[in-house]
């Protein structure tokens, strides 16, 4: 059979694409795995979706959706099947102010859907690393989160309803317009972050939130990891809610100079606190009386404008990167493999996984770079290393797998935000084995094979 003419026949011939090139640049995802895809379609409406997604099921052909690949979990890598890629359906349909929604196609990337917002007084809260490149159906499928996590939640805290593709082609609605909506079970929610396992998004009613007037941020540096969470303590008993908590290691923050400009020295924590203009000031003066208590220097800045040029934000931008850069120097190549872990602790137990993480990368031979949004005690652990060098490659799993059993001993989850995908498939097994719930692993999989019985949508994901 030939699937690539018989593809052209349903979404027209400048939408289908065996070129080696585009074949390349859709088999490969954030974190540098590689895979194969036969052929990369681009429809341009849920029709065609539905007669992509008919065929190939009738033709036992395997489908990897994709936005634009930013997960790193390897939830988005093709093995031998077709890349349907929603680039073109990416149309904001509606904005409604008064009911509080949005209606979006997945191609969308959360960046525009963002601007288009702010134009209206309004935003959209969950904002992860990848915000100018990531798509609001890739935020679906891993269940994002972000900076503002701490305030805000996640992607399955803000979608209110989906138009999606079955297995078999057919198309199905659920959720609605509204705030409060009971429909039996709540497939919506069992959809998000199913990492399009189950079906395909193409279309999404979202939340939408109203922007602050402002947001003060502060910026301190600690000796230790305890500092620094201490502060975070003290700020919480203090009733002030922040909408950014990040912190970074006081490795991230001295190679991190390489990147950025950084001016202070040890654990950096960076706190955004929205507010109306009136409470900017007394809030600014809390967060320094707090800081300062441990802080070897603290920075604030009163508005989004000081901040950024106090270029506060610099280091969280520089993180993803500044792993790969590392790599790259240290291995003299442009192939290393960043590694970046995922897991969730309770807050008051951040200090003790942090060290932890730092023993276990010493044990192995890695510099580890510690950071994430520690307002949801949400840590993401990077190493890089070698695609060749198996040795390495062996020792980097047995680093991640002591990484994941800390963060289950410590009452957290291997999994916060960026999915299960390929790399975290084990870790699921040992976060329900660890829980006695071997039981819900075999739901997640009859739940599978009652939406996908031939096992066609992004196979080998998740379970």
């Amino acid at each position: 059979m030939d699937v690539v003419n018989k593809l052209r026949e349903i979404v027209g011939e400048e939408n289908v694409s065996d070129d080696e090139l585009v074949k390349a640049l859709h088999a490969k995802d954030a974190i540098g795995k590689v895979g194969e895809a036969i052929a990369v379609v681009f429809p341009e409406n849920t029709e065609q979706v539905a007669k992509i997604v008919k065929f190939c099921y009738e033709n036992g052909i395997k489908i990897y959706p994709q936005g634009s690949s930013t997960e790193l979990s390897g939830s988005s890598t093709p093995h031998r099947g077709i890349v349907i890629s929603f680039s073109k359906m990416n149309s904001i349909e509606e904005i409604n102010i008064t009911d509080g929604y949005a209606v979006v196609q997945p191609g969308v990337r959360l960046v525009e859907l963002e601007e288009e917002l702010n134009k209206h007084g309004y935003m959209f809260p969950v904002d992860p690393g990848s915000l100018r490149s990531a798509t609001v159906g890739g935020a679906i499928n891993t269940g994002a989160g972000g900076m503002r996590g701490a305030k805000y939640g996640t992607m399955v805290d803000w979608v209110l309803g989906l138009e999606a593709v079955l297995p078999t082609g057919e198309i199905i609605n659920i959720g609605s317009k509204t705030l409060k909506c009971r429909q039996g079970y709540n497939l919506t929610k069992l959809i998000v972050g199913s990492e399009g396992t189950l079906c395909l998004v193409t279309k999404a009613i979202l939340k939408i939130a109203p922007m602050s007037e402002n947001m003060v941020y502060a910026a301190a540096f600690f000796e230790t990891a305890e500092k620094a969470m201490a502060a975070v303590a003290e700020i919480r008993k203090r009733r002030i809610l922040p909408a950014v908590m990040e912190f970074f290691d006081e490795d991230v923050v001295r190679m991190g100079r390489e990147m950025v400009d950084v001016d202070g020295e040890g654990n950096m924590l960076i706190i955004g606190v929205e507010c109306n203009h009136e409470a900017s000031e007394r809030i600014a003066s809390t967060l320094n009386e707090i800081l300062s208590r441990d802080a070897s220097k603290v920075i604030v800045a009163k508005d989004a404008r000081e901040a950024e040029e106090k270029n506060l934000m610099g280091l969280r931008r520089a993180f993803y990167p500044l792993a790969i850069k590392l790599g790259s120097e240290e291995f003299k190549t442009s192939s290393t493999l960043v590694l970046i872990e995922d897991f969730a602790v309770p807050v008051s137990k951040l200090p003790e996984a942090i060290n932890a993480v730092k023993e276990i990368g010493k044990k192995y031979g890695f510099t580890v770079l510690t950071g994430g949004h520690v307002g949801d005690g949400n840590i993401h652990p990077m190493i890089w290393t070698s695609p060749e060098d198996k040795d390495m490659l062996d020792k980097a799993e047995k680093f991640y797998i002591e990484v994941m059993e800390v963060a289950l001993k410590l009452g957290g989850t291997v999994s916060a935000e960026h999915g299960i995908g390929e790399m975290k498939k084990l870790g699921l097994e040992m976060e329900m084995k660890y829980r006695n719930s071997e039981k819900a692993l075999e739901i997640m999989r009859e739940i599978k094979k009652v939406f996908d019985p031939k096992n066609i949508l992004n196979p080998g994901k998740v379970i």
